[in-house]
């Protein structure tokens, strides 16, 4: 009788540990995520049947086209294009460069156009060079030490940054910027030391802009790889008079049209109200875009499939938006959230991956605080899986648009030590995407998707004026 009442007792006591159907359902997408995952294939096709995918391109195009079919495929409810006008930059015939000690003494170095960039004259640009460490040193030298010169930025990115988005702000203005302001002090050119951590030998492109700089006036830019920074700064310390010579081909064209490639699965309770997963599907030329963005986009496409497969019935409306031209012009991402604006849509989720497809830790939120609270409640449903961080901060840049008040905008956001390595660089490869990583971002993004959509975002209290 004894050992029966303590059996009793123990049975009573002790926890009853039976997953609650939320666990259930986010197990049930990792495992079909990380088993029959297709954002892996899909990847492989991208970047090894396709390629780079410059807005305005034909491999852009043909990224529209079949990423389009393959949504198709799924059987979602609806799939479609949304015309949206792009710019058309060619970066034409590859890029040239060496360091000159004196006449006929030459190191060759590897530099790139910036995106948006004019070319050099036709014979190319050799000049002194004067090194400077970002824009506010320009006003410091001024026109007689600039003008005649080339700019040559080389503020590395601060490798003390755990975060590395944050060491690429601290230094990007000189690859944007950069241009516009060394052309008012008569600079003939700036060279742009690479937004990367490592030192290696890839240059690494990027957007960059003149502003209201008239077209007579504007200068060639171009970046030059971590290594060749180092050189060139050495080179110059050592003998002022060395002088640098680039040649670039680059042109802009005429706006063309593409597409922004949509699929939905409508809403069962409430089909008005709209949640977007997204990424950009162009990229820059390069390499073949993998990580920026291919893997965004193809995580984003598996997010409807895996929610479709473990059986689960969205309460909202469910879109994947591919966005066109993020990398230089944001086309896609306003076209979007106009369209959405002129149909009176109400959208009251977005998600975004553009940050690689690295191991997912969690996501960065702009939202209200009792949104951001109640999605920082969810966070032990996503421990086992080891995705700790639910944080407010930024979302992404094709999702910003849509922004309005009560409104929840997430970013997924993965391990970034590596990312710098292959951002805008001819190394952004699919060789470089880890399978399994980029199935748990999948997951991890579809099983947010799935909380939202379950639970709804909290309605913000308006203040009566």
């Amino acid at each position: 009788m004894r050992t029966v009442l303590i059996l009793a007792f123990l049975l009573v006591s002790t926890p009853f540990f039976s997953q609650t159907e939320d666990e259930k359902q986010l197990k049930a997408i990792y495992d079909e995520a990380l088993t029959n995952g297709k954002a892996y294939d899909w990847l492989n096709y991208l970047s090894n049947q396709i390629g780079g995918r410059l807005s305005g391109s034909v491999q852009a195009q043909q990224a529209v086209d079949y990423t389009k079919a393959q949504l198709d495929s799924l059987g979602l409810d609806k799939v479609w294009l949304q015309p949206v006008m792009v710019p058309k930059w060619v970066r034409g015939v590859p890029e040239f460069a060496y360091i000159e000690n004196k006449p006929g003494l030459t190191t060759n170095v590897p530099i790139c156009a910036l995106g948006g960039s004019v070319a050099t004259p036709s014979g190319g640009l050799k000049a002194s060079v004067i090194e400077v460490n970002g824009i506010e040193d320009l006003e410091k030298l001024g026109r007689d030490k600039i003008a005649g010169k080339i700019v040559f930025y080389n503020r590395p990115m601060d490798p003390t940054m755990i975060n590395t988005f944050s060491a690429y702000s601290g230094c990007v203005d000189q690859r944007y910027s950069g241009a516009a302001e060394a052309g008012k002090y008569g600079a003939l050119g700036v060279i742009v030391r690479s937004m990367n951590l490592r030192l290696d030998d890839y240059p690494h492109t990027g957007s960059m802009g003149y502003g209201d700089t008239p077209v007579d006036k504007r200068i060639p830019a171009a970046a030059i790889s971590t290594n060749g920074a180092d050189l060139l700064s050495a080179t110059i310390k050592l003998n002022p008079n060395a002088k640098f010579y680039f040649k670039q081909n680059c042109k802009q064209l005429e706006d063309v049209q593409s597409y922004n490639v949509i699929g939905e699965i409508t809403g069962s309770e409430y089909p008005k109200e709209i949640m977007v997963v997204g990424g950009h599907l162009d990229s820059w030329d390069l390499g073949d875009g993998s990580h920026d963005d291919g893997a965004g986009c193809v995580q984003s496409m598996d997010v409807l499939r895996l929610l479709k497969e473990t059986g689960y019935k969205p309460k909202r409306t469910l879109r994947v938006v591919l966005f066109m031209n993020e990398e230089n012009g944001m086309r896609g991402g306003n076209k979007y959230a106009e369209v959405a604006r002129n149909k009176g849509e109400d959208h009251i989720f977005a998600l975004e991956s553009d940050s690689g497809g690295f191991t997912p830790r969690g996501f960065s939120i702009d939202a209200s605080e009792e949104n951001l609270k109640q999605i920082q409640g969810w966070r032990d449903l996503f421990e086992p899986y080891l995705i700790h961080m639910f944080y407010e901060g930024g979302s992404g840049a094709d999702i910003g648009p849509l922004k309005e008040e009560g409104m929840v905008l997430a970013g997924l956001r993965p391990d970034s030590q590596r990312y710098f390595d292959h951002h805008h660089a001819e190394n952004d490869t699919f060789e470089h995407v880890n399978k399994r990583e980029l199935e748990l971002g999948a997951a991890t993004m579809a099983s947010l998707v799935y909380l939202i959509d379950k639970y709804g975002t909290v309605p913000v209290k308006k203040i009566k004026g």
